[in-house]
């Protein structure tokens, strides 16, 4: 997600959790692209977790993540609430038709970089897609080549333009609106509190675990099962 200081190492600061609880899990995590905030923390990230029922055991992490702590970027010390925006999907196989006008496309190159500025090289091989309809966008900037970019980069525009179309019951790409889901107070799936006590707690399920540090090393396995169990 896109925002202040203060959501961009929350942003972070998920990303980690999650890179831990695959590395864990014997899974390998990709990064696919990342942009990093002016001051600190992440704009956005993608990345992708490579390794068997992956998407299952993660698919109920997609949601808002909702952040209470006092703020290290407030010289007041006073307690703030950030929102992050997680999406998680399938990878979708090469086998899978789906008819997007090229005209509905826009697609910009750009300079790659990773995390703290560096360069991974000096040439526009990066890729950003827009799906000009439902504005949504994907973007990849790690492969070796500006077509591998755009090879990446369009199968994830074809995982979530499927994902979309699943969800707002609708038989043509032409008819997506993409209205998503505001990140604000009432739609967070999970809270994780660090002030003025340490709680993280799973709103759809209820499972919760006081020591938030442990979730945020990676401990999540208990609210994977616990969705998992509430959604056979």
């Amino acid at each position: 997600m896109l925002g202040g200081t203060e959501s961009q190492d929350w942003v972070q600061m998920l990303y980690r959790m999650y890179c831990r609880w695959a590395t864990k899990s014997g899974f390998t995590v990709k990064e696919i692209d990342y942009l990093e905030g002016e001051e600190a923390g992440i704009k956005s990230v993608t990345a992708i977790i490579i390794g068997e029922n992956a998407y299952g055991y993660l698919k109920g992490e997609m949601g808002v993540h909702r952040l209470v702590r006092i703020s290290p970027f407030d010289a007041g010390g006073r307690r703030h609430t950030s929102f992050a925006s997680v999406e998680v999907l399938p990878e979708i196989t090469d086998d899978v038709e789906l008819e997007i006008n090229p005209e509905d496309l826009r697609i910009d190159t750009y300079r790659s970089s990773g995390a703290g500025g560096q360069h991974i090289n000096k040439t526009s091989s990066a890729v950003r897609i827009t799906h000009i309809p439902t504005n949504i966008v994907t973007a990849c900037q790690t492969e070796r080549s500006q077509l591998q970019n755009k090879e990446t980069a369009m199968k994830m525009l074809k995982s979530k333009l499927l994902d979309l179309k699943e969800r707002e019951n609708k038989s043509k790409i032409e008819d997506l609106k993409g209205v998503q889901k505001e990140i604000a107070w009432g739609s967070q799936i999970r809270s994780y509190v660090f002030c003025p006590y340490t709680l993280v707690k799973d709103h759809r399920t209820g499972f919760e675990v006081g020591n938030v540090e442990v979730v945020m090393n990676g401990e999540i396995d208990g609210f994977i099962e616990a969705y998992l169990k509430n959604n056979i």
